[in-house]
């Protein structure tokens, strides 16, 4: 719009356009009250050539814009355009290279006739959709998935079963019978490559070498080897993948393992096998059911895929700590290897072949800057730890190697030699002492054996009188079965008071307390019941228990002294605590062999029928 004005003088004119400007009252005030008419004109023209300004640039934002949502609107309209032409020429959109690559990806894959189908039958339909489509990416990555999985039948590599010894002796040290197993299952692959395996199952306490066993077997094989963490799962989706319908949708741990090992017939460590949990979305031990069973794994079907995959070239060990917590059905499919404790000896021997050369190498030292002493060693295994493994232990020659490293870095000693008397300075006062002596020089205390996750262990069992109307007291966090037990133990003692010399009288005037040391450790199991049973004769006949001696059983209400599990653990135990003597029931004599060499030269074994035989072996004589 063009304005026309007319002003008969200069200063009308001047007072005409400030009336039509866009500017504020004070410089309104200002050019009126400007007199020379020359001053009064050149703010006006000021005034007027800003105005002019913004109104260009406004101008030119304004082209500029519609010139970009010009250009948008163009390519859209030619993007369709080409579109229909392409689809009218049977060319596709413009994937069509992209097409080209996964077709031929997917002809080179290698996948059985039924799931080449399907993945063709996938490509069709991405190749339909706009690239902006939200389920492109989704069928993109589902292509990928069955692209990159290892279709083609495996080639078996050859195994030597003596380069097969020479590994797992280069690798573990004892364990004689797990190498031997282990070299009987390579044995049985050899001659039957397309046998179905057994599943292999390592359970021992933590530090014993199960994940590292079947790394060991990997390399026996030649195979791939891939470990796949079950511990704490509670998710079947986890196990066997989410359906693709839904957002962020991903294979199962297991298909995810295969594709990162790109080997159908990789050994797959299922670590932690005993520590899967339940939860809202399902069991996922129960879906390790159809991976573990020869007879179904070789049609195992992802949801993610939702093709069948053959899962029946794979090798799965599994490891575990403990049993108990495994379903039935998933252990029945399972052949069990027990890992038991290490001998001390075996423990010195771990550490001069294994973890010293380890740590060193962790350390930056080597062998001439940092010596050990063979004594100094067992001080540590001795006195500094107490476990199933060595994995303390190697976390204690660490520190010393720290500490000498220290000395070799300030250039103070070119070489440190660790003896016992060093020890004390580096790793601070003994942590772990006897006390068995000690413990069981009064009436009333026997030592027990016990099995624990992480090993067997020395257990006490302390009883004593008070006043009272003839109550049985329990503490130190027993469970209902070791609480039974100590009442069955009672009921013996009771039944048996006239032969043992025992004033009957004093069960009605008195209460008896048993304890449990380590109260803030929860206990259960029925082998306490012979320490129970010793420790309440002693007691009560004022004799006390030898200190040399312990002893583990269950008893029953006529005398009998009954089977328990865990023989080598806790023989071990006894042994590693210095003991001279255990007490067994009798009709664990076939575990025997199953105990080290070094255990049972070291111990004398008596062995129990009944509960009489526990007291004559165990306590002193009446004074």
């Amino acid at each position: 719009m063009i304005l026309a004005i007319e002003a008969a003088s200069a200063g009308a004119l001047a007072d005409l356009v400030v009336a039509y400007l866009d500017i504020g009252a004070a410089e309104r005030q200002e050019i009126l009250e400007t007199i020379d008419i020359v001053s009064r004109m050149n703010k006006v023209a000021r005034y007027l050539a800003q105005r002019l300004e913004v109104l260009r640039i406004s101008h030119e934002i304004g082209r500029q814009t519609k010139a970009s949502l010009d250009e948008r609107q163009r390519r859209a309209i030619l993007r369709e355009q080409m579109a229909a032409i392409q689809r009218e020429l049977g060319e596709g959109d413009g994937k069509a290279p992209e097409i080209a690559e996964l077709s031929e990806a997917i002809g080179k894959a290698a996948m059985p006739a039924e799931v080449e189908e399907i993945a063709r039958k996938e490509l069709r339909r991405y190749e339909r959709m706009p690239e902006a489509a939200a389920e492109a990416g989704m069928a993109r990555t589902y292509l990928d998935w069955l692209i990159e999985m290892p279709w083609a039948p495996p080639e078996e590599p050859a195994i030597d079963l003596k380069e097969a010894r020479r590994i797992l002796d280069e690798d573990h040290f004892g364990l004689e019978k797990i190498k031997r197993r282990i070299v009987e299952y390579l044995a049985v692959r050899k001659l039957a490559p397309k046998g179905k395996a057994p599943i292999l199952c390592f359970v021992g306490p933590p530090g014993v070498g199960k994940t590292s066993l079947g790394q060991s077997i990997a390399r026996a094989m030649g195979r791939a080897f891939v470990r796949v963490s079950l511990g704490g799962l509670h998710d079947e989706a986890e196990i066997r993948g989410h359906r693709r319908t839904y957002v962020g949708a991903m294979p199962g741990n297991i298909v995810q393992a295969i594709r990162k090992a790109k080997a159908r017939n990789c050994v797959m460590m299922l670590d932690e096998i005993d520590k899967m949990g339940r939860g809202v979305q399902g069991d996922p031990s129960a879906a390790m059911l159809e991976v573990l069973d020869p007879e179904q794994n070789a049609t195992f079907r992802d949801n993610y895929l939702g093709v069948p995959f053959d899962l029946s070239r794979i090798a799965f060990i599994a490891t575990a700590n403990m049993l108990d917590s495994i379903p039935g059905p998933l252990l029945d499919r399972m052949e069990i290897i027990g890992l038991a404790s290490y001998t001390e000896s075996e423990k010195l021997q771990i550490a001069l072949r294994y973890l010293l050369r380890r740590q060193r190498e962790a350390n930056g030292v080597n062998e001439a800057q940092v010596t050990f002493d063979e004594d100094a060693l067992r001080a540590i295994i001795r006195d500094y730890t107490r476990e199933a493994g060595v994995r303390n232990l190697e976390r204690e020659i660490g520190r010393v190697l720290r500490y000498a490293a220290v000395l070799v870095a300030e250039g103070g000693v070119e070489t440190v030699h660790i003896t016992c008397d060093k020890l004390t300075k580096i790793l601070g006062q003994p942590r772990y002492e006897s006390e068995v002596a000690m413990r069981t020089s009064v009436p009333g205390v026997a030592t027990g054996l016990a099995w624990t996750p992480v090993g067997g262990d020395i257990l006490f069992i302390e009883a004593t009188l008070t006043p009272g109307a003839g109550r049985l007291i329990l503490t130190g966090q027993l469970g209902d079965v070791m609480r039974e037990s100590a009442q069955a133990a009672l009921s013996i003692v009771k039944n048996r008071a006239a032969s043992l010399g025992i004033d009957g009288a004093r069960f009605e005037k008195n209460d008896i307390h048993i304890h449990v040391p380590a109260g803030a450790t929860p206990k259960d199991g029925p082998s306490a019941g012979v320490a129970m049973f010793t420790a309440l004769v002693s007691l009560l006949t004022d004799r006390t228990v030898r200190g040399d001696t312990a002893m583990t059983g269950e008893i029953s209400l006529r005398g009998l002294v009954l089977p328990v599990g865990g023989i080598k653990e806790k023989v071990v135990a006894a042994a590693a605590a210095g003991l001279g003597r255990v007490m067994l029931p009798a009709r664990n004599r076939r575990d025997y062999d199953d105990i080290p060499i070094e255990a049972r030269d070291r111990l004398e074994f008596i062995w129990l029928e009944r509960v009489d035989d526990a007291i004559a072996a165990a306590l002193s004589a009446a004074t």
